[in-house]
């Protein structure tokens, strides 16, 4: 039975990150923590755990959580997790970083993106790209998973095989992606505010959002591609959920580029690819692990439709497949 630690674990993702490990066949709670409720029971900040999780929550005390933890979840704000993740990796815990503090391995990029400097630069270098469908060796044996951005997971499981195979125009690649408010985190914001953001939908951080980087930063690592993707992000008066619209180009066959989709996902039941012609839809993926995504050919032209739940597959879920093949247990336990 692995011990697993979650540190900020009163934001959604931790919550997220409770909700499976009280599940989780081969792991139990060892400690979680919060900066600002330390010392209250887990199910007076979320009174629906009362009677499944009324473990008290303690301050971020790194060395003693790294002897009583195998792994570690790191909920924490940008800039917060560089530190946290190279005192626990000094200690030989695993760490799983939902923050984006691992997932630019070059730290000139992370500087030009995030504007700060990297102050690990070191433990940056040692860590792995948490995509568990594409980045699964180097996950099982890594001992820093960076786990993925919501935006950059809808984009980039539908595209790397079709780009690895050559099979779209590498040059043209548009993404037209929209997210639930809980994407912005637990902190309320003029923009995320309810008054703001209920009935209404908006693009925002029009080519300068921090995801355009990820995803062509992963691409280059995951293909070898040097990809400059149209990248925009809108905020919709939902809660949760993700739905990405792909353009680009292809001379392929829809049967041939399906054959790519389905090679490269057999087995990985975290994917799931819609082949009867239905479109992804939010209702049916939000609450669970799942990714769901399907294509629609006009000519050259190529639409692809992703749509997965932004705190689950974009977060949470995505962090505990990651544990799951480090750990060597059954991809699914915990999540299905």
């Amino acid at each position: 039975m692995a011990k697993v630690s979650v540190i900020g674990a009163t934001g959604y993702t931790g919550a997220e990150l409770i909700k499976i490990f009280i599940n989780h066949p081969e792991a139990e709670i060892a400690h979680i923590t919060s900066g600002s409720a330390a010392g209250k029971r887990y199910s007076e900040v979320y009174p629906a755990f009362l009677g499944l999780c009324d473990t008290i929550l303690t301050d971020n005390d790194y060395e003693k959580i790294a002897d009583d933890s195998d792994a570690v979840f790191l909920c924490l704000p940008h800039g917060a997790s560089m530190d946290a993740a190279a005192i626990l990796r000094a200690r030989g815990v695993k760490v799983f970083d939902l923050s984006a503090d691992y997932r630019l391995n070059d730290p000139v990029l992370y500087e030009k993106t995030y504007k700060a400097v990297h102050k690990r630069p070191d433990t940056l270098k040692t860590a792995v790209y948490g995509l568990a469908e594409i980045f699964e060796t180097e996950i099982k044996n890594s001992g820093l998973v960076a786990v993925p951005g919501c935006y950059p997971t809808s984009v980039l499981i539908p595209l790397i095989p079709l780009l690895l195979e050559k099979a779209i125009d590498s040059s043209v690649l548009i993404a037209d992606c929209k997210s639930g408010v809980s994407g912005a985190g637990k902190k309320v914001t003029e923009i995320t505010h309810f008054c703001e953001a209920n009935e209404d939908l908006k693009p925002y951080n029009i080519f300068s959002h921090r995801h355009k980087p990820e995803i062509d930063h992963i691409l280059k690592r995951a293909v070898g591609i040097e990809s400059d993707i149209v990248f925009t992000p809108h905020l919709t008066p939902l809660i949760r959920g993700m739905l990405s619209t792909i353009y680009t180009r292809s001379g392929k066959q829809p049967e041939k580029l399906m054959d790519i989709w389905r090679k490269a996902y057999d087995g990985k039941p975290m994917v799931r690819i819609r082949t009867d012609g239905s479109v992804p839809c939010i209702k049916y993926v939000a609450g669970t692990p799942f990714i769901d995504i399907a294509m629609y050919k006009q000519g050259d032209n190529l639409v692809i439709v992703s749509a997965l739940d932004n705190l689950m597959k974009g977060a949470s879920a995505q962090a505990v497949q990651c544990f799951n093949l480090c750990m060597g247990f059954n991809i699914k336990a915990g999540l299905l």
